[in-house]
């Protein structure tokens, strides 16, 4: 195998002598481990572990790995996932009418702080086709309307699947997408919404949340899910606000906490740093990497 990073991620129940078999299992086959970080929800009585290492000088293939580590996962009940860390993750955008998220996400992505390929931008409306030209990412205009929402999605999964899109990212894609759509990419569409839900659902969120006085603004990042916005969350921030603010000034701190939580959570799954249990998402830190 040639030099490079691989990180496993494993769940399981659990049980004694884990990270003695899972360490001795890579020690025998040539691996340096990097870092190795685990965390056991007593509650469900449930082991997960990100084990991250160096394959420089070992002699095995991808396929001799896999089969071999099969043979330890299966009477341990292990539910688990390899990456090699050889190919970047193909990522879609997927945006209606709002730019910030949209912005931050095409930034970073330019200056290498997301390891990945923006392969498109997906938009309803094309609103906001000269970022994407700024940027240099093809912009896919689909537009939707009730009685073609089934036509569009369509549309839509045709060119994900002809891009081979890993990753689908909804940075303020203000439509609904259908039970099929989701269970199709499940675990692979994050979506970003405003803390309020679900206290201040549908329109001008920002301006109920004044009339009632809020002491705290947010936003939340999770995995969607067919119940909208109750999927596993990824990351979540809040920032302290006072009766000072005005609606105006609440949407703009909102959608400064929306960029940087929405940045992280696309960073924690290209990062494979995320094992889905559930509805809750075990995020592991970065460690180093």
């Amino acid at each position: 195998m040639k030099s490079q990073v691989v990180t496993f991620l494993i769940k399981c129940p659990d049980q004694k002598g884990l990270v003695a078999k899972i360490t001795s299992f890579f020690y025998d086959k040539g691996f340096n481990i990097l870092s190795c970080q685990q965390y056991v929800n007593s509650i469900e009585d449930t082991y997960f572990m990100r084990i991250r290492l160096n394959a420089d000088g070992t002699e095995i293939s991808k396929k001799e790995l896999e089969k071999s580590f099969l043979e330890l996962a299966t009477p341990l009940e292990f539910d688990w996932s390899v990456n090699y860390g050889d190919k970047k993750q193909n990522v879609a955008i997927m945006v209606s009418h709002t730019s910030h998220n949209l912005y931050d996400l095409l930034e970073r992505y330019k200056e290498g702080r997301l390891d990945c390929n923006v392969k498109m931008i997906i938009s309803n409306h094309d609103k906001l086709r000269h970022i994407a030209d700024m940027f240099d990412v093809p912009y896919h205009y689909l537009p939707v309307k009730k009685e073609t929402k089934l036509q569009q999605e369509t549309q839509v999964r045709n060119l994900l699947d002809a891009n081979a899109i890993d990753l689908v990212v909804m940075a303020r894609y203000m439509q609904i997408l259908s039970s099929d759509f989701i269970n199709y990419f499940k675990d692979k569409i994050i979506n970003i919404h405003h803390s309020f839900l679900p206290a201040f659902q549908g329109a001008n969120p920002y301006k109920r949340a004044y009339e009632r006085g809020v002491k705290l603004i947010g936003a939340t990042a999770h995995y969607a899910t067919e119940d909208l916005d109750e999927g596993p969350i990824i990351e979540q921030d809040v920032k302290p606000v006072t009766h000072e603010s005005t609606p105006t000034t609440l949407k703009r701190i909102g959608a400064d906490i929306e960029k940087l939580v929405l940045a992280r959570a696309v960073k924690n799954h290209l990062n494979n740093q995320i094992i889905v249990s559930g509805n809750r998402a075990i995020v592991f830190p970065e460690a180093g990497e």
